[in-house]
C-alpha cells in the first residue's frame, strides 16, 4: 500500500496558516516544529497532523500563490476526504472562513473548495457510496 504521508507547504504566517487547518482537522495536533535555514533564508517550520499524516507548515513565503484561474504550472488544490462535510463546513465557518466554491451536484459525493491564507485552493469531499463506480464517476 502507498499513501501520502505529508504535504509540505510554503507559507507567509504559520500561525494565520494554523487557524484554517486547526478549524478543518480539529483531532490534528502541532507534532514538533523548530526554526532553521532553507536555502540562505531563516524561517520557522511546524508538522501539524496525526501519528499518521500531517502539513508541513514553513513560514517565510514570498509573494502571491499561482493565479488558480490561470495556467500557470504549479499546484492547482488538494483534497481531503471527510465522513461529515456538513461539519466541516460549520467549523471552518465559526473560524471565519468561507468557501470559495461548492463542487457539481452529485448523487455520490458532495464537495467544496477553500482557498486557505496563503491562497492555496483546498478541496473536502464526502463519499456518499463506497462503490468505486459511484464514486469515481467523471
Amino acid at each position: 500500500m502507498i499513501q501520502l504521508e505529508h504535504l509540505n507547504l510554503v507559507v507567509k504566517n504559520i500561525p494565520k496558516s494554523l487557524e484554517f487547518y486547526q478549524a478543518a482537522f480539529p483531532h490534528w495536533s502541532v507534532r514538533g516544529g523548530d526554526k532553521g535555514e532553507w536555502f540562505g533564508k531563516p524561517r520557522n517550520w511546524i508538522h501539524f497532523g496525526d501519528d499518521y499524516q500531517y502539513l508541513s507548515l514553513n513560514d517565510n513565503g514570498e509573494s502571491n500563490n499561482r493565479n488558480l484561474n490561470g495556467h500557470q504550472v504549479g499546484l492547482a488544490h488538494f483534497a481531503f476526504v471527510t465522513n461529515d462535510i456538513d461539519s466541516m463546513i460549520s467549523r471552518l465557518a465559526d473560524a471565519g472562513f468561507i468557501s470559495d466554491k461548492e463542487g457539481a451536484p452529485d448523487d455520490y459525493r458532495q464537495n467544496v473548495y477553500y482557498i486557505d491564507p496563503d491562497g492555496y485552493e483546498v478541496e473536502f469531499v464526502q463519499y456518499n457510496s463506497d462503490i468505486p463506480s459511484r464514486r469515481n464517476r467523471y
